[in-house]
């Protein structure tokens, strides 16, 4: 608590200050150029984000200037008007008055603050405010001003002259500002730079506005604080002093102030090491490892090496955020304590650490453009990362590290892309790798059970037998290597009068099998692997020998077993037009190379050809994108993949829309899929769903200015672009609950049939507003009235529609008693229509297991790169949601609820509803209005407080009191 003195001093002070117009303009310039920044240098709704990271932008330097001009008079006025000797006189301590004059410079600035609060209220009514930061930004302006307001104390004591106190605290604050700024830094190396941050109150401040409450930042202002204190307490002492008084005593003070400044300043050395003295209060602790990964480095049984390779001189863009990964790092080695070794290292400062890197890990410089306002340059420096655990390793680059969102006319904005997931998943990798060593068994921690349903041999064909005998060697060689985690046994499904034939079908829909077409035998040959419940079925070899079984055998493993790379079936419209014809944009086909980059980073993708009737082997998982003419083989090769037991994730839908250079057509195509989904329950509606709330469209627009067409891109609001945010979003399903919003353009409403997914479980994944509407037209081209507004009118029967679903349970296949498409003479192909050369076993599975999965969204385009590019055009930035979206549905799919969580942990981009200039301008004005009226109350309370103080006085006057 404050003397009683030091808040007399406060009151005194502050009604100084609102009694001139000080208080007032220092109120009003500090908003109206906060807000300035904010709406217009920083184009705060062309960043479409949902954050108030403008408000705190160029806050470090607008409180150099704003703190310099309150408090500049704090003493320089005492001194020029003399009375600073009757003060000092006074029966108050020099504390009590630096402690109230501080607190009242110290109010005002917080006053101020406080009539900004309309603008984080008002991002949060229009997107999803991470309020960590914005408290942390608030925080870390009132610790920086705190320090500022010191310094300006300090300066103000030491002259007479108000303009030489301003000056000189502009040039003491700018100087603490340019110490860690990245325009002084880069003139240095990494290790110099990263000192020289430490000495800088913007970098501090930036640290804190974060989210990240650190000690360490804390204590450098309140060291700043107390050291300008005492400098301030010992020129006020030394006024006190008369000439030829006792020196020991001056010598006394001027010890023990140098002795308190020295300790107030090492203490930020001695707090430097200790990094976990930290409060992370941003949405999902993002920049904090998460439980995951704790766990994941709980199972380390050897030393893991992560290794850092930074250049010291490197891209300005990335050099911010070498610090940052330096402290996720050094993280992961206090949760993982002395099984995880850290190192950080310049390679082009150590020609041996460079050619290891170079020939070992295949780590080499890259070369970055670097450019000045006087010269371009190239700059060859190392951006990378190295995890080893063992002799295995993985290297994480530049690439897989960072984001670039494009930012306007501003340029572009550099962030680190969710670095610890990267980070777990390589450590999860090389883990796995290493502990198997060609044993899979090293990364199944429960007993997994090996189960033949095979019939007796008299009932097999010939070629059956012998494999029969080399599945059992291998079975017992596994078993062996697996020291009792392998089991391995045989049923006979016609034994027992066909009870186990009746089970087998019943749970999993496995029916006799024949060799051929005119086969009369019928015979079992299905294999199972089963652990704690569930069981998934392995796929028999097209080459029926040893290490062909033995191949499927292992993929079929690696599902039990966190850790390994996952394989995407990817099934995706192929182009048939000549290429010369598609460089002059004649294709329509759409293209999904985003999408294939995407999962390519986690997975390994598999090209599959559905035409063919199967699904490779090692697939895992099976995606399929606006497929087309698909017939009874590549409907049998989707319904099969399910019927095994897997996940199969489908976009698609009833109405096929082609959008070109000039043209945006629309029509409605007919496929046996969607006859196929009706039999799983999933009914897609030929019409097609608009929203009020939706994502612009960018069309051209041709201008006249000054008798010159000019055409540019005009964004309207277009309902097709479907902005699923909020309760759009399955809050209960790890799909979408940690997402923002997602695109979903051109899509057709989900009706589910009760009769056929009861059986099922049935989550929803993506709905419309409750304010959408469907409509059967295929006019899709985009159109505005005269107010700007879109052109399409809403259709009386409004509400939500179901746009992505997913399903589990035990499905029936839509072949349930017909025979294989695959079967020799079932195809038209004379080619297939031949006897062929070896051996075949087709036939249909009936019934699916319990772990079977389909994930349906009513969309053909909304993966499609050109679908991509519009939202980022839109967004100014990539459009990561539908891309997200299908990462963490393979993720809940094939059972990673780790990285799943690590990957939702609030790294994607909060994004704003989207708004019309003129509801921008309304908010706007809204925020004008508000701080001009706050400003306006404090001015009536301080009339009110004014007139209070009169009336005591003249009653005071008349003796009344």
């Amino acid at each position: 608590m404050l003397p009683h003195n030091s808040l007399r001093v406060a009151r005194k002070e502050l009604g100084a200050f609102f009694s001139s117009p000080v208080a007032y303009i220092f109120l009003g310039t500090f908003l109206l150029v906060t807000l300035f920044i904010v709406f217009w240098a920083e184009s705060f709704f062309a960043r479409n984000i949902a954050d108030v990271r403008p408000l705190f932008t160029w806050m470090p330097i607008l409180l150099i200037f704003l703190v310099a001009a309150i408090t500049m008079r704090i003493w320089s006025e005492e001194r020029r008007m003399g009375t600073i000797e009757h003060l000092m006189t006074l029966p108050v301590t020099p504390f009590q008055v630096l402690s109230g004059k501080f607190l009242a410079c110290f109010s005002l600035l917080g006053l101020a603050l406080f009539l900004t609060l309309p603008l984080p209220l008002l991002v949060s009514t229009i997107g999803p405010l991470d309020w960590g930061p914005v408290w942390g930004g608030y925080l870390a302006t009132l610790c920086l001003g705190a320090a500022y307001i010191s310094i300006g104390i300090f300066l103000s004591a030491r002259s007479d002259n108000q303009i030489i106190s301003l000056i000189s605290t502009v040039v003491v604050c700018g100087i603490f500002y340019l110490l860690g700024s990245n325009l002084l830094t880069a003139f240095f190396t990494n290790h110099t730079a990263e000192l020289l941050k430490l000495l800088g109150s913007g970098s501090r401040f930036d640290s804190i506005t974060r989210g990240v409450i650190d000690l360490r930042d804390i204590y450098y202002y309140l060291s700043l604080v107390g050291v300008f204190f005492v400098l301030t307490l010992f020129s006020l002492e030394r006024l006190r002093w008369a000439a030829g008084t006792d020196g020991k005593h001056h010598r006394r003070w001027g010890f023990l102030s140098l002795l308190l400044v020295a300790n107030l300043l090492l203490g930020n050395f001695w707090l430097q090491p200790i990094n976990q003295a930290r409060i992370d209060l941003t949405d999902g602790h993002i920049y904090s490892i998460s439980p995951a990964t704790r766990d994941s480095l709980q199972q380390l049984k050897q030393p893991l090496l992560i290794r850092g390779y930074f250049s010291a001189k490197t891209h300005p863009l990335l050099a911010p955020l070498v610090p940052r990964l330096r402290d996720l790092i050094r993280e992961y080695q206090i949760a993982g304590g002395n099984k995880v070794h850290v190192e950080f290292i310049d390679p082009q400062q150590n020609p041996e650490l460079e050619a290891e890197a170079n020939q070992k890990y295949n780590i080499r410089s890259i070369p970055f453009q670097v450019a000045d306002r006087y010269q371009s340059s190239l700059v060859n420096s190392y951006f990378h990362l190295l995890v080893q655990y063992g002799d295995q390793f993985q290297v994480l680059d530049f690439r897989d590290l960072i984001e670039v969102k494009q930012q306007g006319d501003r340029g572009v904005e550099v962030e680190l892309r969710n670095p610890e997931y990267e980070l777990t998943r390589s450590i999860k990798k090389v883990m796995t790798s290493f502990q198997s060593g060609g044993d899979l068994f090293a990364a199944i921690t429960q007993p997994i059970s090996l189960t033949g349903y095979i019939s007796s041999e008299s009932q097999l064909p010939d070629f059956l037998r012998d494999f029969k005998q080399q599945l059992k060697d291998l079975a017992t060689d596994l078993s062996r290597q697996s020291q009792g985690k392998f089991q391995f046994k045989i049923k006979d499904p016609q034994a027992d009068n066909g009870v186990l034939a009746k089970e087998l079908e019943e749970n999993f829909g496995f029916r006799p099998m024949q060799a051929g077409l005119f086969d009369s035998k019928r015979f079992y040959f299905y294999l199972t692997l089963s652990q704690n419940g569930q069981t998934i079925q392995v796929p028999l070899p097209h080459e029926f020998n040893r290490a062909a079984l033995q191949q499927n055998l292992e993929a079929t493993l690696k599902r039990f077993s966190v850790g390994y790379l996952k394989t995407v079936a990817l099934a995706v419209p192929k182009s048939t037009t000549n290429p010369y014809m598609a460089q002059f944009g004649m294709d329509n086909t759409p293209r999904f190379a985003t999408l294939r980059q995407q999962l390519e980073a986690n997975h390994n993708i598999l090209d599959v050809d559905l035409s063919q009737g199967q699904i490779p082997d090692s697939a895992d998982i099976l995606m399929v994108v606006a497929p087309q003419n698909i017939d009874d083989k590549g409907l049998f090769a989707i319904d099969q993949f399910l019927m095994k037991g897997g996940t199969v994730l489908l976009a698609t839908s009833p109405v096929q829309v082609q959008l070109s250079r000039n043209s945006l057509t629309a029509s409605k195509q007919e496929s046996p899929l969607f006859t196929w989904l009706q039999h799983n329950g999933l009914n897609l509606d030929s019409k097609m769903v608009l929203d009020p709330q939706n994502q612009p469209f960018p069309i051209p627009v041709t201008r006249n200015v000054g008798g010159f067409s000019i055409q540019e891109l005009r964004m309207v609001p277009y309902p097709y672009f479907i902005d699923v945010r909020g309760k759009g979003l399955n809050p209960d399903l790890p799909v979408s609950s940690n997402l923002n919003r997602v695109m979903i353009n051109w899509a057709t409403p989900i009706h589910l049939t009760e009769q056929k997914t009861r059986p099922l479980k049935a989550n929803w994944i993506l709905k419309s507003s409750d304010q959408a509407w469907v409509s059967d037209s295929l006019d899709l081209i985009p159109r505005i009235d005269k107010s700007g507004r879109s052109g399409f009118t809403p259709a009386t029967d409004q509400g939500e529609n179901l746009l992505a679903v997913a399903l589990q349970g035990r499905f029936e296949s839509w072949f349930k008693g017909k025979d294989s498409p695959l079967l020799p003479g079932k195809s038209s192909d004379k080619k297939d229509s031949q006897t062929p050369d070896k051996p075949q076993l087709t036939t249909v599975i009936d019934h699916s297991s319990e772990s079977a999965r389909l994930i349906l969204f009513s969309s053909n385009d909304f993966l499609s790169d050109q679908t991509l590019q519009l939202a980022a055009s839109a967004g100014g930035q990539q459009e990561l949601g539908a891309l997200n979206l299908i990462e963490n549905s393979i993720d809940w799919s094939l059972e990673d609820p780790g990285l799943l969580s690590i990957r939702s942990r609030g790294h994607y981009a909060r994004t704003l509803l989207p708004l019309s200039r003129e509801v921008q301008q309304q908010y706007e004005y809204l925020v004008y209005t508000i701080t001009l009226f706050g400003l306006l109350l404090v001015f009536i309370a301080d009339r009110l407080r004014r007139r209070h103080i009169r009336k005591r006085y003249q009653l005071m006057l008349e003796g009344r009191i």
